[in-house]
């Protein structure tokens, strides 16, 4: 009994896990400002959110970066913008995540040089840099070289971390996004395990760990997760993560240490099932989806990070990032949960539902391996054919209404809501002006730099990579010398070459079940046959930076189940190949898909494109997430439609693409 007379409680509370809020927008010093209210407000940790052009290993000058700066994370092109970033903020007693991939090293040398600046020691520094490579290639879209170089340059930077940096996790394996990408939980498990083996394989035979340490690498990986609003699955899938994992690490790489094998994560909650229909229910969606990586203390998080409410309307304000921290603070100082051991111990229920994940994600996992391993996997399309799919099933239940989602397919009812009313600014804006400043910028910096120094660290960088030489000290270099970003990774580029990573629809499940299909199929044909054509062609787009292309493979899945003739070609185009491949292929519709924000920039160049190509007739569609002032601009600019995620049924988007043809087409 504890002194309340209450049996079962803890002798001492718990600490609370490390809070944070994923911020970064505009500039480097509006995010600094940020970063420091909201350190103010209780925020235990930081989390940096970057824009595409540097996640993608570009200037803000290049051409694919236009409209893409600062629009979803801050953008860092060079060691001024790392001091201006961490300003004042004192880096040994953060704990700072990093949601960066391809570029992780380059980021963590401009981390570590600010650090050494403000009088730290690498050892000293404790935080994450995300450097999961592989679901990028299934899901974010944000990788740059192929998989083979790109676990060269993680192996790099864990056996650089481990020698330099005994507190900062070098690599965090990410099955968050594979989860909005429609991996079930099944497949999240066996997925993510599928991606740590083959990171710890890449350490264990890159020849510069000892087999004696591979319990330190091991003890210094962590996961970043997604939770859903299925909390009870949930939990049991973190529960299952910590089994399979504790078996992995004994059996395949002989860790002894019961502490070392321990499954260490963090995680945000999910955004992409955040709702633009009835946004304020995405307060008590981010509520239960906290609770799943929470009320298990035998698998609760390390860190949680939570999205704002309006997420799904746009980049959120300092005020919701401050309501979504306030959730963690509410559950970790108000209510009683860290007084108690684990809720779910001897549960029949959990032991069951846990049993069946380990099951599953076993299987999954020895099919990958069996393959050669992740990138296989990856190379071959199986991994992103098998999400397409999943996502597919799972778009067809939320259609069919075996899925609800209260206020989009059911309970759609509503008040006017005070938080969206017209007038209201519900959603963070960026300063056009964000993206010529820093072009501006960045060319100040290379003009004012020793080009000798660049020019020698560069070839450094060539030279080191061309070999099997650790690239971190030369990457240090380049840091010193003033290489931008964009140099780093052109650099890099030249060696290794870039990647184009598998599409994954040729395998994607035909939508068969959908009653309304047939009579889309019947207009698709009835259409072709008025054209005088053999089958209606639709081109897929992705504009810019944006990697996102959940929506864009379903409607290419779903269009193509209906008649249409789909030309797709992945994500990261520019304008000119675009309306290149529009002409090319002699399309009837191009359908543009932007979830980055600068969908102003991208879709009028794609007009413009299309205007001086001779095919301004081509009617053009967009989706993407789309603010209601921002749509009315792209239909003046000659938009034939807009689509947003309130647009959810998919087969009635597809009828609406035949509707465009035939309304720019004359017919009836």
């Amino acid at each position: 009994m504890d002194e309340k007379g209450l049996p079962g409680r803890l002798p001492e509370r718990d600490r609370p896990w490390v809070m944070r809020t994923y911020a970064g927008h505009s500039s480097a010093a509006a995010t600094n400002a940020l970063f420091r209210r909201n350190l103010a407000k209780g925020q235990t940790g930081l989390s940096v959110a970057f824009d595409l052009p540097t996640q993608t290993g570009y200037d803000p000058d290049h051409e694919l970066a236009v409209g893409e700066v600062g629009r979803v994370g801050v953008p860092v092109a060079h060691l001024g913008d790392m001091r201006a970033l961490f300003d004042g903020i004192p880096l040994a007693r953060m704990n700072t995540s990093m949601t960066i991939n391809a570029p992780a090293m380059w980021l963590l040398a401009l981390y570590g040089t600010v650090a050494t600046e403000q009088g730290w020691t690498a050892s000293m520094l404790a935080g994450t840099t995300q450097n999961d490579i592989i679901k990028e290639y299934l899901s974010r879209g944000t990788h740059i070289f192929p998989p083979a170089a790109s676990l060269r340059l993680t192996a790099d930077v864990v056996a650089h971390a481990l020698e330099t940096m005994p507190r900062w996790n070098p690599v965090n394996i990410c099955s968050y996004h594979l989860q909005e990408a429609g991996a079930t939980p099944v497949q999240e498990v066996g997925f993510a395990l599928a991606t740590a083996v083959a990171v710890l394989d890449a350490v264990r035979d890159c020849g510069q760990v000892p087999a004696e340490r591979m319990g330190d690498v091991v003890q210094r990986l962590s996961f970043f997760v997604n939770a859903g609003v299925r909390f009870v699955e949930e939990v049991a899938k973190m529960r299952a993560f910590g089994a399979l994992w504790d078996e992995i690490t004994r059996d395949r790489y002989g860790v002894t240490d019961p502490k070392q094998r321990r499954f260490r994560y963090g995680v945000q909650v999910n955004s992409l099932g955040l709702t633009e229909a009835q946004p304020e229910n995405n307060v008590q969606r981010i509520v239960l989806e906290m609770l799943g990586v929470t009320l298990s203390r035998d698998a609760r998080a390390r860190a949680v990070q939570l999205p704002a409410w309006n997420e799904a309307l746009g980049l959120p304000r300092p005020w919701d990032q401050q309501w979504s921290l306030r959730m963690q603070q509410v559950l970790a100082y108000e209510s009683d949960l860290l007084e108690y051991p684990d809720l779910f111990a001897g549960s029949h229920v959990m032991t069951a539902l846990v049993d069946g994940i380990v099951a599953g994600a076993r299987t999954e996992l020895e099919k990958v391996l069996e393959m050669g391993g992740v990138v296989a996997a990856v190379e071959t399309g199986y991994l992103k054919s098998a999400l397409v799919a999943s996502l597919a099933q799972r778009r067809r239940r939320i259609e069919a209404g075996s899925d609800v989602v209260v206020g989009v397919n059911r309970f759609t009812e509503t008040e006017t809501s005070p938080l969206t009313v017209a007038g209201a600014e519900a959603i963070e804006q960026v300063d056009p002006a964000v993206e010529a400043d820093a072009a501006i910028a960045v060319r100040r910096w290379r003009a004012a730099r020793d080009a000798v120094a660049v020019d020698a660290a560069l070839a450094r960088l060539r030279a080191d990579a061309a070999s099997t030489a650790n690239l971190m000290p030369a990457t240090l270099a380049c840091v010193r010398a003033g290489v931008t970003t964009g140099e780093w990774a052109g650099a890099l580029r030249q060696v290794f070459g870039e990647y184009r990573a598998p599409t994954g629809l040729t395998a994607a499940a035909v939508a068969g079940a959908d009653p309304g299909l047939a009579a889309v199929r019947q207009r698709v044909t009835a259409t072709a046959r008025d054209l005088g054509t053999g089958r209606l062609r639709l081109l897929v787009g992705k504009p810019g930076l944006d990697g996102h292309s959940n929506g864009a493979e379903q409607i290419a899945v779903r269009a193509r189940d209906a008649g249409f003739e789909v030309i797709y070609q992945g994500i990261r185009l520019t304008a000119g190949q675009i309306v290149a491949a529009a002409v090319e292929e002699d399309v009837d519709l191009v359908g543009l898909s932007v979830l980055s924000g600068s969908h102003l920039a991208a879709v009028p160049a794609v007009l413009d494109g299309l205007r001086a190509a001779g095919r301004g007739d081509l009617p053009v569609v967009v989706g993407g997430i789309i603010p209601a002032p921002d749509a009315e601009q792209l239909r003046a600019a000659g938009v034939a439609r807009v689509f947003t995620p309130r647009d959810f049924a998919l087969t009635g988007v597809v009828d609406e693409l035949v509707t465009v043809i035939r309304e720019a087409n004359g017919l009836t």
